[in-house]
């Protein structure tokens, strides 16, 4: 081992003992305040250098306490990670400093289709298609570009591209994961049967044809 490689070692050594020195809660603040997607419980303990469970134990403890104060903001554990969030009551103004009169949100037909990833899900573009009854090429290659949905494989009959959404989905719809997604039985008829009737009227789907539904065609 080289001088130079030495020393490295050393300074990464003093490194890791100053902050298993550092106070945990801090610590923990500090770090979730830079994190751009929720971070694991592994993830924390192996950059604080503390054991799994003290830091488990931490991060309840920092979320119980940002809500008996009533923080503007809260700790939640959400796709497997926590992260901090602003705390519902206080969207409004959130919406009002960060859009400042912009629209930012979902497209009524990237909506419906992004229900029908989350509920049908692996899924391919031509049942998707066909649940919905218009192509939704479209916009099915905006919630890829949005990170909202990804690829999970093929279709074993046809070698169709499947669909699922990702940890980003979870994230944005505040979920723990998929079995909280609100139950659809008591509002809709069976989903089979919805497929069947769409499927009457709408004809086969070309992934590479052009999109002519202008509705589907608008970006999120």
């Amino acid at each position: 081992m080289s001088e130079r490689e030495r020393e490295r070692d050393q300074a990464r050594e003093r490194a890791v003992g100053t902050v298993a020195e550092l106070d945990l809660k801090p610590a923990l603040e500090a770090v979730l305040m830079v994190v751009d997607e929720p971070a694991t419980e592994e993830h924390l303990a192996k950059v604080l250098d503390r054991p799994r469970r003290a830091v488990a134990d931490a991060l309840r403890e920092l979320a119980d306490e940002y809500s008996v104060q009533r923080r503007g903001f809260e700790l939640r554990l959400i796709a497997g990670g926590w992260r901090f969030y602003t705390r519902p009551e206080y969207a409004e103004a959130v919406e009002a400093f960060v859009l400042d009169g912009q629209q930012a949100r979902l497209t009524q037909a990237a909506l419906e289709t992004l229900a029908v990833v989350a509920y049908r899900q692996p899924v391919s573009r031509s049942r998707v298609s066909a649940v919905r009854g218009v192509n939704c090429d479209g916009v099915m290659r905006t919630l890829l570009q949005r990170g909202l949905v990804e690829e999970a494989g093929a279709e074993p009959e046809t070698g169709a591209i499947l669909y699922r959404t990702t940890n980003y989905f979870l994230e944005r719809m505040g979920l723990r994961g998929l079995d909280e997604l609100p139950e659809l039985a008591p509002f809709l008829p069976e989903a089979d049967a919805i497929e069947a009737e769409s499927q009457e009227g709408v004809p086969s789907f070309d992934p590479d044809a052009p999109d002519t539904h202008a509705d589907d065609k608008t970006e999120l």
